[in-house]
């Protein structure tokens, strides 16, 4: 099992979640964060001073998959969040050691 992250802009949300249940993904957790890579924030004038903005909105999406969908979700993240412009976000994969649903108690893949 692995654990998605992808780190998107915030308007993209919805093509994302549409582009992973085309795909069948049944579940994600959306999370608003703030944060910056190579982007490096903006300057903003707000009442005649000019401010750095440093941390900038950003989508965090979580996704707990099985072992044989992570290309086609790394595929479908990709291509529903990719603007070409700097700042399009990251997509981590990590491994998950265990899943449990808690209503049932199943326990792996069937948690999923």
């Amino acid at each position: 099992m692995k654990l998605i992250k992808a780190i998107i802009k915030p308007f993209k949300l919805e093509e994302v979640k549409d582009a992973l249940s085309e795909i069948g993904v049944e579940g994600m957790t959306v999370s608003e964060v703030k944060g910056f890579g190579r982007q490096k924030g903006h300057t903003e004038i707000y009442r005649g001073s000019e401010y750095t903005v440093d941390f900038l909105p950003k989508v965090k999406i979580e996704i707990a998959i099985s072992d044989d969908l992570v290309s086609k979700v790394t595929d479908a993240v990709l291509g529903a969040s990719q603007t070409g412009k700097i700042g399009d976000g990251k997509i981590f994969i990590l491994p998950l050691e265990e899943a449990v649903r808690i209503r049932t108690a199943e326990k792996g893949e069937n948690a999923l």
